[in-house]
Order: C-alpha cells, then structure tokens, then sequence
C-alpha cells in the first residue's frame, strides 16, 4: 500500500495507548490523511489538537451499551471517511473499527502492546480474526499469536 495516498483511521484509547499511537505518527503524518478515534477527554484532547479527530463512547472494556454505541459510530464514521488502512494498539474501541473496517474493505494493522510478553491481551484476541498485519514486540508472543510479526519494541 502507497502510504503517501492513504487515508488511515487510527481508533485508540486515551492514555497509553493513544501515547504509542502517536509515536508513530512522525511516520504517518508526513506520507497520509489520518484521522483518530478516541475519548473526549482532556489527555486525549490536548494530545491531538490540530488533529482529526472522532470521539467515542466510554468506557469500552466490557460495556456491552458502549460497545452497541461504538459499532454504530464506526459505521457511520467509516462509511463516510472510507479509510485504506485501520491501525491500533487498543483497547475495546479497536475492536468495532476492525469489524466493520474489514466488513468495507479496508486494511488492518493491529499492534499488541508492550507490556505483554507471553499472554494475549482481550482485545488482541478479539481483533485477530480479521487482522491483516500482527504484530508483536516480543519473540515470545509469536507462539501466542501464531503468523504474528515480531518487530521488537517499535515503540
């Protein structure tokens, strides 16, 4: 995929995942169209000024009114944005981007975190199925998410 004509939706929680989201952002801002999808909340807020972003409903982890309200929001934010790629560390609100980002066609990238070296996280879990690219920052999570990449810490 040509990043420089890509449109990426980048869906994270506030906090520490959306911290390592944006690590990467010196690679993405530069080559693509990206835009965000996390809480309203000032972290998040402050963290993304100048920046596209969509906010979701929380909190996610196991709220299945939350999850309903999230899944509905990636429908209407993807059928509209129409992004090439789905890129995310987690947490829950990975989960109904991937989904339904797939379910459009696009591609997905789900990057498991670093403080897990030989258990899967939930949300891991969940996206696996219909995750394009897999990767992991530990050898040993290779055997947890067998045809995973293990490209060390990348963060």
């Amino acid at each position: 995929m040509d990043l420089s004509k890509a449109k990426v939706c980048i869906p994270t929680s506030s906090g520490g995942h959306l911290t390592h989201m944006r690590m990467l952002m010196p690679m993405l801002d530069r080559a693509c169209d990206c835009f965000w999808v996390t809480f309203d909340k000032e972290d998040a807020n402050s963290a993304l000024a100048g920046e596209r972003v969509y906010h979701c409903f929380f909190p996610t982890n196991r709220n299945v009114v939350n999850t309903v309200r999230n899944t509905l929001l990636a429908i209407r934010v993807l059928r509209h944005e129409r992004p090439d790629l789905i890129i995310s560390s987690g947490a829950a609100i990975a989960v109904p981007f991937f989904l339904v980002g797939k379910l459009l066609g696009a591609k997905t990238v789900y990057i498991e975190v670093f403080d897990r070296m030989d258990a899967p996280t939930l949300t891991g879990r969940l996206v696996r199925r219909f995750t394009d690219l897999f990767i992991v920052q530990w050898p040993e999570m290779t055997r947890v998410y067998p045809g995973s990449i293990d490209l060390g810490s990348i963060f």
